[in-house]
């Protein structure tokens, strides 16, 4: 199956016209039993996964391999007769931020079928997920659960079928209708509206290009201009902040905090920042120079693109986006993860 990219918060004005109207185009491949809800699984949470459920501590089946935080969890088949209610165990408990609701969080998890102890799905060995949480971009039962947790922390949960994948379950994971579900969580990160890149420092030595802040405390950088300089006429990609995620790749999504500025005014037109709301999109769906300057970067980084008109908008510039006509434009991205 195609894992639903989040498409939260993205700016019209950073989008390709090849680019919209489908929020499944360009989304990363995952296996049909992430915890994606509707939409993506084919299958639709009962009426009550939206009533506020009662969340209980147990029963959860025994973690007997892979105990520490980061390991890659062996579980239990579970024993006797599950819980209707949603039952949660914070198995380790981390010492990081508190997860409100519209945080993306980035995860690992292992997801098995409580009667047969069937894994089912696990990013372990694959690498970690990430999405919004209790905004219903998730199965109700992550929502229910992982809001209010710790990053840092092992979470397990028991979810009823009606918090999960509902009386259809999914049967491309081999899931029923009828199936209690197993997930042990490990919760590695957490973003929202104040996160920054995280990294090393790159000296920014040359006058003729913009410098850019290097500030961390979710506030907007600045971006200087030098006046009277000539923009350059081809593409700037440079790290302010150079981090030590993966490599981004031209088919992923990012998750991004950014803000743009035209070279010749040093005006503000667009900016994450403004709403305190990330940005989540395909690159593939973006202009060309955020294709060209983003792919082969490290996730965690900030990077600072000068776009000439011909990988930006060129002679047409959205309408009422304040771009003038064949302008360069000089962003600010933080790439805070991919998706």
């Amino acid at each position: 199956m195609r894992r639903r990219s989040v498409l939260l918060a993205v700016p019209a004005l950073m989008l390709t016209a090849a680019g919209c109207g489908d929020d499944d185009k360009g989304s990363d491949s995952a296996s049909s039993s992430s915890p994606t809800p509707s939409g993506s699984t084919g299958a639709t949470p009962s009426a009550s996964a939206t009533a506020a459920p009662k969340i209980v501590d147990g029963p959860v089946p025994a973690i007997t391999a892979g105990t520490a935080f980061g390991q890659k969890p062996t579980v239990a088949k579970g024993t006797g007769t599950p819980s209707t209610d949603l039952a949660v165990k914070t198995v380790v408990a981390g010492g990081g931020p508190v997860i409100a609701a519209g945080d993306y969080i980035q995860v690992n998890y292992l997801g098995q079928i409580w009667d047969s102890a069937k894994v089912f799905d696990t990013s372990f060995g694959r690498g970690p997920y990430t999405n919004v949480i209790g905004k219903g971009k998730v199965i109700p039962g992550w929502d229910k659960a992982l809001v209010g947790k710790k990053v840092k922390s092992r979470v397990e949960m028991a979810i009823p079928p009606s918090l999960g994948y509902g009386s259809s379950g999914n049967a491309q994971a081999g899931i029923k209708g009828t199936d209690t579900l197993v997930f042990v969580v490990d919760v590695l990160q957490r973003f929202n509206g104040k996160s920054s890149a995280t990294g090393t420092k790159v000296p920014q030595s040359d006058k003729k290009l913009p410098t850019v802040g290097a500030n961390t405390d979710g506030k907007a950088p600045d971006i200087t201009v030098p006046k009277g300089v000539k923009p350059p006429a081809k593409l700037v990609s440079n790290y302010v902040i150079e981090g030590d995620g993966a490599v981004v790749k031209a088919s992923d999504t990012l998750l991004l905090q950014y803000k743009g500025v035209v070279w010749d005014t040093g005006k503000e037109f667009d900016a994450t920042y403004r709403s305190g709301e990330l940005a989540a999109f395909p690159l593939a769906q973006l202009i060309k120079g955020w294709q060209q300057g983003l792919a082969g970067k490290k996730a965690g980084s900030r990077v600072m693109l000068v776009t000439p008109p011909d990988v930006a908008y060129g002679a047409q510039p959205p309408s009422g986006s304040g771009i003038p006509a064949n302008a360069t434009l000089v962003f600010c991205l933080d790439i805070l993860a991919i998706l």
